[in-house]
């Protein structure tokens, strides 16, 4: 939960950082009660988006219910959005998954278009896998799970991670296509540069954390 100036310097000094919504969407954080209290999707998860304070031109964007996506693909013109990526994955998540085939909704303001179309895992030479094969657990399973990855265990945990990363980059406009994206975030695992990059967010966070230079 980091103050906004010491997520700058996070993003200044390692690459990367995490913006907690409540402390960056003033406005969003009084509705996180009544949504909790819910419990199901409301028009806050389409407002959370659309209304991102950092500016966003760029944006990865994964939708609840796959029709809800035209829409804001839409709004994201209008708001001069330069390439929105909104991904919805079959069996019911807010991502792409490995499944089956995911539905990827995009607006990239180079063609000035919207295009729907699935996109499955053989598409980019990933296998499929049910969803409960990628399951996590608490926090400290989670950690072990992603340092594994991150010092080259293979599988459907990291196939997911090199999936939803790669279309990441293809939103940064930093890749010609998600296909592209994914063997550019193979390559960041493999070589060592994202474990490098997590290991010096931790540093630069718990220092500016403390006080203290990282």
């Amino acid at each position: 939960d980091l103050a906004p100036e010491a997520v700058a310097r996070c993003i200044a000094e390692a690459g990367i950082g995490f913006m907690y919504a409540p402390s960056f969407h003033p406005a969003m954080r009084f509705v996180g009660p009544a949504r909790r209290e819910i419990g199901f999707r409301t028009v806050f998860n389409i407002l959370g988006p659309l209304t991102n304070p950092a500016g966003a031109r760029h944006q990865l964007i994964g939708v609840g219910h796959p029709e809800i996506a035209g829409k804001l693909a839409r709004a994201l013109a209008t708001l001069e959005s330069e390439h929105a990526v909104l991904v919805h994955a079959e069996e019911g998540l807010d991502e792409l998954g490995l499944a089956g085939p995911s539905q990827v909704t995009e607006y990239d303001a180079r063609r000035g278009e919207i295009r729907t179309y699935a996109l499955a895992p053989e598409d980019l030479g990933l296998e499929r896998v049910a969803a409960a094969e990628l399951r996590g657990g608490g926090v400290e399973q989670n950690v072990a799970i992603t340092t594994a990855i991150l010092e080259g265990e293979r599988g459907p945990r990291r196939d997911v991670i090199l999936l939803n990363a790669g279309a990441g980059i293809y939103a940064a406009n930093a890749a010609s296509s998600i296909r592209e994206g994914v063997a550019l975030a193979a390559e960041a695992i493999d070589s060592g540069r994202a474990a490098a990059t997590l290991g010096r967010l931790v540093e630069v966070s718990r220092g500016v954390s403390s006080g203290v230079p990282a």
